[in-house]
C-alpha cells in the first residue's frame, strides 16, 4: 500500500489520537496534507476539535480525581505546575484557553486546573473555546505551509532547469574551447 494511500485511510485516526495528547505536530502536517488533497480540510479540524478538546477533558478530570498522587509521584512536574497555579489565580479563563499553546505546559496544565478550584463548567466552556481557536490556526498553518511548499517548489523546478542550461552551456563551451585549443 502506498504512503498516500495509508495517509488518506487512516490519517484523520492517527489526528485524532495525536490530538488527544498533544498533536500540534501532527495537526500542522494533516493541515500540510489537506493541502495536497490527501485530506479534507474541514474534517482535519473538526478531528482536531473533537481530539484536543477531549484530551484536556480527560486530563482535567485526572487532574480533579487524582492530581496530588500524581505530583507526588513526578516531582518534576512540580515546577510546571507551579507556573500553572499562579496563573490559574490570576487569569483562569485564559490560561484554559491558551494552555494548549504553552510549550511544556499542554499536558500538565489541564491536571493543575482540575485539581484547582476552577468548576468543571468554566473549564469546559474556555477548553471547547481554546479547542476551536488551536484547531483551525494550527491546520491553517499548515495549509498556509503546503501553500508556500508547493510556490516553492514550482520556483524552484523553475531554478533547475535554468541551473540545469547554464550548466549544459557552459560545459558546452568549455568542449569548444578545448577543441579550438587543440586544433
Amino acid at each position: 500500500m502506498a504512503p498516500m494511500d495509508l495517509l488518506s485511510q487512516y490519517g484523520y485516526f492517527a489526528l485524532f489520537a495525536g490530538c488527544i495528547l498533544e498533536g500540534e505536530t501532527l495537526l500542522l502536517l494533516a493541515g500540510i496534507a489537506a493541502h495536497g488533497g490527501y485530506l479534507s480540510f474541514s474534517t482535519v479540524v473538526l478531528v482536531a476539535f473533537v481530539g484536543g478538546t477531549l484530551g484536556d477533558q480527560i486530563l482535567f478530570f485526572v487532574g480533579r480525581r487524582y492530581g496530588d498522587a500524581l505530583l507526588g509521584r513526578w516531582t518534576h512536574l512540580e515546577a510546571p505546575a507551579a507556573r500553572v497555579r499562579r496563573l490559574i489565580n490570576r487569569h483562569s479563563a485564559l490560561l484554559i484557553v491558551g494552555v494548549r499553546f504553552m510549550y511544556g505546559l499542554r499536558l500538565i496544565g489541564p491536571v493543575v486546573i482540575g485539581m484547582s478550584n476552577v468548576s468543571a463548567r468554566r473549564f469546559v466552556v474556555c477548553n471547547v473555546i481554546g479547542a476551536a481557536i488551536w484547531a483551525v490556526g494550527v491546520s491553517g498553518a499548515g495549509y498556509l505551509f503546503g501553500h508556500a511548499i508547493e510556490w516553492l517548489l514550482a520556483d524552484l523546478e523553475l531554478f533547475e532547469r535554468l541551473a540545469l542550461g547554464g550548466v549544459l552551456v557552459v560545459v558546452a563551451l568549455l568542449l569548444m574551447l578545448r577543441w579550438f585549443r587543440s586544433r
